[in-house]
């Protein structure tokens, strides 16, 4: 029976462009579309620009400019660096964009109607000499877990979201003067009322997560939830929509994690192919994954599943949290105003997609932080991409004198040792285990090519023309699988593939090629980088 599955990427703010650890934390959400969608399953893919919030908006101040000139410019670039990345969304969208804001409004007025949003009186930090209230992005304090600076947010060094209170020790991140406090009308998520469902949930899902979601989700929920403001002292976001509230935004994290659900519901009202409910809402065989970089696990495994509750109309939570470490540029962390680091464009600018995407996944931060490096990244494409995968493709199907893939018999061997790829990898990736996945798609390569040597089709076609056409029968059987199995990390050189030997659509299942197909105009799937 298929399966309706849903992943979610995490949307990435609209405010500078996308490096390279960016995309390594992501790229997950591609290789699970693709798969689920080679196996036959109903898969809808997502994730967009988060454009409102506090940082643009104080950048648009200083460059006196709109806010939306600034999302749109790096919503764009995004767009692009996805395309070229070979992201495979079903939509790539903006918070921007008017369905999704209305949908969302919708969405805030149920939890409010339903008494999980409620109006609290408090005193909030307020800075004198701005005459403004401040989010926490606009104020610097330090840490009370660590003890470094940081912006109110978030801590970057151990994760720690200062409470309201720790916010009012700090100063104004724009003129450094100290904070006082003012009373200020807030809207409220009442979290902490979805503490035993959450709890409920996540001890029948954490199995399935990787340790960094399960600790960093068990840590809160073990502090006890606290309820969040949902209202900001904002003129850019979205409107609330609640009387007398007509002054303030709504805050980001509502706004964006929101976005996988509104984006489902735009997709399925221009299909129709596909209803919302069956992604989103209980008994349609569906499962949900997020697929994310740390930083971003709380908001996803506990605020998203909260506003699904508290819609209390049979929403399908979080199943799976797709948590990457981080990856670091030359043992640093990636910065552009240091100069550490490269953005995804300019990568491609050197490198083709598909080298990247391989080398992302097989060296990816998936159980803990990993470091890219150019001396790394060239090596594994003069190795095993090159090397290993793009020279059986090579020598097999431009044998000197072939001019068609020749009838033979398939090595039984071999057609097992595929066959058995198969199941292992798509275990594998289900398990969220990418790097152990694609080492054991080297290993049939490396099998094939092991294979090639020692069967010497240079002398068998002088000697044995039948055993000749039995090696390059069964090398080109396993090339063919092979754009199977890589589909998921290199779509690129996996569609030349299927366009040299004529094969259909790709799917997860073994297939054996047409004996008889042309083989002109084979070209090298992948060129040598020089190191000079």
């Amino acid at each position: 029976m298929k399966q309706n599955i849903l992943i979610g990427g995490a949307w990435p703010y609209a405010n500078s462009s996308l490096h390279l650890g960016h995309l390594a934390g992501l790229i997950s959400g591609d290789i699970l579309a693709r798969y689920y969608r080679l196996k036959g399953d109903n898969v809808i893919y997502v994730s967009g620009s988060d454009c409102h919030g506090t940082p643009i908006t104080e950048r648009a101040k200083k460059e006196k400019i709109s806010p939306e000139t600034i999302a749109n410019k790096y919503h764009e670039e995004f767009k692009e660096t996805f395309e070229k990345f070979q992201f495979s969304y079903d939509l790539y969208s903006k918070t921007m964009d008017n369905f999704h804001k209305e949908k969302v409004k919708i969405l805030f007025r149920k939890l409010y109607d339903n008494g999980y949003i409620y109006e609290k009186i408090e005193p909030q930090a307020y800075c004198e000499h701005c005459g403004k209230f401040l989010s926490d992005r606009e104020i610097v304090l330090k840490c009370p877990e660590c003890g470094l600076e940081t912006k109110g947010d978030q801590c970057d060094n151990c994760l720690h979201i200062p409470t309201a209170s720790e916010l009012l020790t700090g100063n104004c991140i724009d003129c450094g003067t100290k904070i006082v406090e003012k009373k200020n009308k807030v809207l409220y998520l009442a979290l902490s009322k979805f503490q035993k469902q959450i709890e409920e949930h996540i001890e029948k899902v954490r199995s399935q997560w990787r340790i960094n979601a399960q600790n960093e989700t068990l840590k809160y929920l073990k502090q006890g939830l606290l309820d969040r403001a949902v209202t900001r002292d904002l003129t850019w976001g979205i409107d609330i929509p609640v009387d007398g509230y007509e002054d303030k935004k709504m805050y980001v994290w509502i706004d964006a994690v929101l976005g996988y659900l509104t984006s489902t519901m735009k997709i399925c009202e221009n299909r129709t192919d596909c209803n919302w409910e069956d992604f989103w809402k209980e008994g349609h065989n569906n499962k949900i994954y997020m697929c994310h970089g740390k930083d971003n696990i709380v908001f996803h495994s506990i605020i998203l599943n909260a506003l699904l509750l508290g819609q209390e109309d049979n929403y399908h939570l979080v199943d799976t949290i797709v948590s990457a470490e981080y990856l670091n540029f030359n043992d640093q962390k990636f910065s552009k105003s240091k100069g550490i680091g490269m953005t995804g464009l300019e990568a491609l600018k050197l490198y083709d997609s598909d080298s990247l995407r391989f080398h992302l996944l097989a060296n990816g931060p998936e159980k803990k932080d990993t470091n890219f490096t150019i001396e790394d990244f060239e090596n594994t494409h003069n190795g095993e991409i090159l090397n290993k995968f793009g020279n059986l493709v090579n020598r097999t199907l431009k044998f000197k004198g072939l001019e068609e893939v020749p009838f033979g018999i398939l090595d039984n061997e071999i057609k097992s040792q595929i066959e058995k790829t198969y199941d292992e990898v798509g275990y594998l990736i289900e398990k969220l285990d990418f790097r152990e996945a694609i080492k054991n798609i080297i290993l049939l390569v490396e099998l094939a090519n092991k294979y090639y040597d020692e069967k010497q089709p240079w002398i068998a076609k002088k000697e044995n023309i039948d055993e000749f056409n039995n090696i390059i029968f069964t090398c080109t059987t396993v090339i063919a699988n092979l754009s199977n199995l890589f589909e998921p990390v290199m779509p690129t050189c996996c569609e030349k593939i299927r366009k040299y030997l004529n094969l259909g659509v790709p799917s997860w299942n073994f297939i054996e090629v047409n004996s008889g197909i042309k083989l002109d105009n084979i070209e090298p799937l992948f060129k040598r980088i020089d190191k000079k």
